[in-house]
């Protein structure tokens, strides 16, 4: 009984498929090489033909000539593989996390990997898999403070809403105050480090001069600031300020962003009263980051304060001064993007990242 070969027709676009196929440079060669058997099937050519001319086996060309005949070009691509068997389960993942959540042995403040892994009766390298899958750092700690005021959507859109489509002709201005920054003493120098790096640093002994509350006002349309100097930061101070800031821009509506301190808003503010052309927005309780003072507060710490050494509050304040100076002439705003903006709470239950 004579053995008839799968017949092979190739219509229109399963021939440009397999073409494109044989023309690229990137196609698997595996892929290349079935493309071709399938190609020459068409013309009519016999398996054992075919098998010569490409030099392999004739079931070969009969396996991938069945799969295609079957499956069409899909046919041509290696099958799903098992691979090899899981040792470990989802439960024993699951497991992992939620031993997580439940208070270390005695003795420990916090678990860690050989604790989980004799806690839950699994191998070390399963815990730490299961850590690093999931991107949990047990011994990294960070702390946060969340955001409990009811009202916070409201006072959030507003200082939002002002970043983003600020009044017409008005003048928008983020205010904060830094208290209390130190003038302190250190040494400054280098050291020269075994493998040849010269690290700059200075001395972990310090002497305190006394220190220096900054007053500042960031304009979001041009990034500029105003800062003033001051021993204190009582409400005296504060009106000080700003009448500095009422002074430099007369004749132009002001809208104030601000924080939620007590000097910053008393039960009868006399002197917003007195200024009809002074908005107050005050931001969130524990939402600083939504001040974007802050960010230049950090930019100054960054640039002009971190490691450096005063002999007096006097040569700190003018050190401030003198990075103002340098910051204003090439300030630019800070960009804002986000138009709502939520309080974020963590997860409580490690548990929950389990599939």
């Amino acid at each position: 009984m004579s053995y008839q070969p799968t017949p092979i027709r190739l219509n229109a676009e399963q021939t440009t498929f397999l073409q494109s196929w044989i023309r690229s440079s990137t196609t698997q060669q595996r892929l290349v090489f079935r493309s071709k058997m399938i190609m020459m099937a068409d013309k009519g050519m016999g398996t054992n033909v075919i098998a010569r001319e490409l030099e392999t086996r004739p079931a070969t060309v009969t396996k991938w000539r069945v799969r295609f005949a079957r499956l069409g070009p899909d046919g041509l691509k290696d099958a799903p593989r098992p691979g090899r068997r899981r040792r470990y389960l989802p439960d024993d993942e699951k497991r992992v996390l939620q031993m997580l959540d439940q208070s270390p042995p005695s003795g420990y403040a916090q678990w860690n990997g050989p604790l989980l892994a004799r806690a839950t009766v699994l191998p070390a390298d399963f815990v730490w898999k299961v850590l690093r899958n999931h991107g949990i750092q047990l011994q990294r700690r960070r702390s946060w403070c969340i955001s409990t005021d009811t009202e916070f959507a409201e006072k959030a859109a507003d200082v939002v809403g002002l970043y983003l489509n600020p009044p017409e002709n008005a003048l928008v201005l983020c205010v904060d105050e830094k208290p209390h920054i130190q003038a302190l003493e250190r040494a400054q120098g280098y050291l020269k480090l075994p493998n040849g790096r010269a690290v700059r640093g200075f001395s972990h002994e310090y002497k305190r001069h006394g220190t220096t509350t900054l007053f500042a006002a960031l304009e979001t349309a041009t990034g500029q600031v105003i800062a003033g100097h001051y021993q204190r930061r009582r409400r005296v101070e504060f009106l000080h300020f700003m009448n500095r800031v009422v002074a430099a821009h007369p004749d132009r509506e002001i809208h104030v962003i601000m924080d939620n301190l007590s000097t910053h808003k008393p039960k009868r503010d006399m002197w917003l009263a007195r200024h009809k052309s002074v908005h107050f927005h005050f931001i969130p309780t524990h939402a600083s980051w939504l001040n974007q003072v802050e960010v230049w507060f950090s930019l100054l710490a960054r640039y002009a304060l971190n490691g450096a050494s005063f002999m007096s509050p006097k040569e700190l304040r003018e050190a401030i001064d003198r990075f103002i100076d340098a910051y204003n002439p090439t300030a630019h705003p800070f960009e804002w993007t986000k138009e709502v903006v939520h309080p974020k709470a963590p997860k409580r239950c490690y548990a929950e990242l389990a599939k």
